[in-house]
């Protein structure tokens, strides 16, 4: 290998020599005269492969940048996020030595697509012989989503009279230790009247439960879901301040869905139904029953196709469903149990002996939620969380019972997830279904507390809002 090379050598070194001593021509002018453009043709096609493949890393750059600012950016101001897009690419170029100098980002918010441009330029190598001492470079990058889309949000709220569970396990408590309450589910009473040590016909202290429970100043389950839908139509207020492109709707779930309030712009409205008792939507009354099997076909009804988001005619849909998440009706504790008590505690049965339809008491069959998926509609799910109540005796029958001795399969044909045994209490198993429900997994919460629950809901629709696609 030494040999040819050093053969090599020797033959350029005596063609070269050759070359500058001839004067029979003008050799070494002409090589004078084209090396120059010849370095610079050479240098030329470097410098912009070069530019070329920076300027694809700047593409990049940008996309990443843009879908970064959009998720942080909540008014989708375009300075903020010129602002925002801006301290990403300076990290960018911090962290990673950058090869190009930004020069300019512009944002346009315009229809439905924020648009975000780049200019920059890349420094040249062996261009800087003809003063050329940098190329320009720009990219531009677009995006979608619900936050720029025509969109329509269904609010389902579960009307099952376990919502007029107190909210708080301190709630619970003083209803339990109330002589004319006695139980922290507000009795699932909203009709009678409340009599004083519950012994007395003439002490009329409330005409309802619901009443007297409300002086006590105690929360209850649907207290703190409306509160939670305020919080959203606060975030509908801010993401679209003409009114122009989200509409709300309201609606109850029980034996099937009713519609408080067809979709509207106006959050006003949908306010004025949130603090109305006859609207159906307060704790002032409750359902007998959930039937989600029945509910969300009927919902899937109601709301029909999800389109695009293009037009008003054409819209996203998304279904907001705020449940404990329990497939019930009442009679099915209560008719045909065997009333003997088989276990007390403190002079108060927790156990009774037989009822033919606890098992019909369950999580409900997330393959249900495939009536609005299939529509194309995003199902977002906040799970009020169930909270265990072991002094009563109906809960211990049929939530706190085990998965194995339900119905769930035999009678709502649910399939239990892989991996989970059927000795799994119904009650554990109520986020598992849940999540199954909801559209992704980001797109379910499950709330215990008061502050959860109500900031839960408006958590869901930000997380909805923002998420995007690239269209450039």
């Amino acid at each position: 290998m030494c040999l040819i090379f050093g053969f090599v050598r020797r033959q350029i070194a005596r063609r070269v020599t050759a070359m500058i001593a001839d004067r029979g021509g003008n050799v070494a002018l002409t090589v004078a005269l084209c090396i120059v453009p010849m370095i610079l043709g050479v240098g030329a096609g470097l410098d912009y492969t070069r530019a070329y493949n920076i300027q694809n890393k700047m593409q990049s750059d940008l996309d990443a940048a843009l879908v970064a600012a959009i998720k942080q950016i909540d008014d989708y101001d375009e300075e903020k996020l010129a602002a925002k897009i801006k301290d990403w690419f300076d990290a960018q170029a911090e962290r990673l030595d950058s090869s190009y100098d930004l020069t300019e980002i512009k944002v346009d918010k315009a229809g439905h697509t924020i648009r975000a441009s780049a200019s920059g330029t890349v420094p040249t190598t062996l261009m800087t012989l003809a003063d050329i001492k940098s190329v320009p470079v720009g990219v531009v990058s677009a995006i979608e989503g619900p936050a720029t889309s025509y969109l329509n949000v269904y609010i389902v709220i579960d009307k099952s009279p376990s919502m007029l569970l107190a909210a708080t396990s301190e709630g619970q408590e003083m209803l339990r230790a109330d002589r004319n309450i006695g139980c922290e589910f507000a009795c699932h009473d909203t009709i009678d009247p409340v009599h004083k040590d519950r012994d007395s016909a003439k002490a009329i202290l409330a005409p309802t439960y619901y009443d007297y429970i409300k002086n006590l100043g105690v929360k209850l389950r649907t207290d703190v879901a409306l509160e939670a839908v305020e919080e959203v139509l606060d975030m509908i207020d801010e993401a679209d301040e003409n009114h122009s492109r989200i509409k709300v709707g309201l609606y109850t779930l029980g034996e099937t869905v009713s519609e408080v309030l067809t979709p509207t712009t106006s959050t006003s409205t949908a306010r004025k139904k949130l603090s109305d008792d006859s609207s159906g939507l307060t704790s002032a009354t409750s359902m007998a029953s959930t039937r989600f099997d029945t509910a969300l076909k009927a919902l899937r009804n109601q709301i029909g196709q999800a389109g695009k988001g293009t037009s008003a005619s054409d819209p996203l849909k998304l279904v907001l469903l705020l449940t404990d998440g329990v497939q019930s009706e009442r009679g099915w504790v209560l008719d045909g149990v065997d009333w003997a008590c088989t276990e007390t505690y403190k002079d108060k049965c927790i156990r009774r002996k037989f009822g033919p339809y606890w098992g019909r008491v369950t999580p409900l069959n997330p393959d249900w939620c495939g009536y609005l998926k299939d529509k194309d509609a995003t199902v977002a799910v906040l799970y009020t969380e169930y909270l265990s109540i072991p002094l009563d005796w109906g809960y211990n029958a049929t939530l706190a019972d085990s998965m194995k001795n339900s119905k769930w399969a035999s009678t709502w044909r649910g399939t239990l997830q892989t991996g989970v045994s059927n000795s799994i209490s119904r009650h554990d198993y109520i986020p598992i279904a849940l999540q199954d429900c909801a559209s992704s997994s980001d797109l379910f919460i499950s709330a215990a507390s008061e502050d959860e629950i109500t900031a839960g809901l408006s958590t869901l629709f930000n997380q909805y809002l923002t998420s995007v696609r690239l269209t450039q």
